[in-house]
């Protein structure tokens, strides 16, 4: 399916697809990623994703990102506060 288009104002975001096949898509223009490839999109530029099938993405952006960025959305903004604990000290 596809997301909703958005765009992050303060964060980049990039996509690593794990296994699958999936677009992220510009106004102007599609990039097409297959395993192990990545695209970083800058803040500020809109864009959304969308796959034909089952696809597992690791997504990499700052913590307290918003999914749907500057767009509010019922079925499909994730809640806020959610992280892993961090094995870190």
């Amino acid at each position: 399916g596809e997301f909703v288009w958005h765009q992050h104002e303060d964060a980049d975001e990039m996509f690593l697809v794990w296994r699958g096949c999936m677009r992220v898509e510009f106004r102007d223009h599609q990039v097409q990623l297959g395993p192990g490839e990545f695209l970083i999109v800058p803040r500020g530029v809109e864009h959304r994703t969308a796959a034909a099938e089952e696809t597992e993405v690791i997504i990499f952006e700052p913590a307290g990102v918003k999914n749907t960025g500057n767009v509010q959305h019922e079925q499909l903004t994730a809640p806020t506060g959610a992280r892993l604990p961090s094995s870190c000290s």
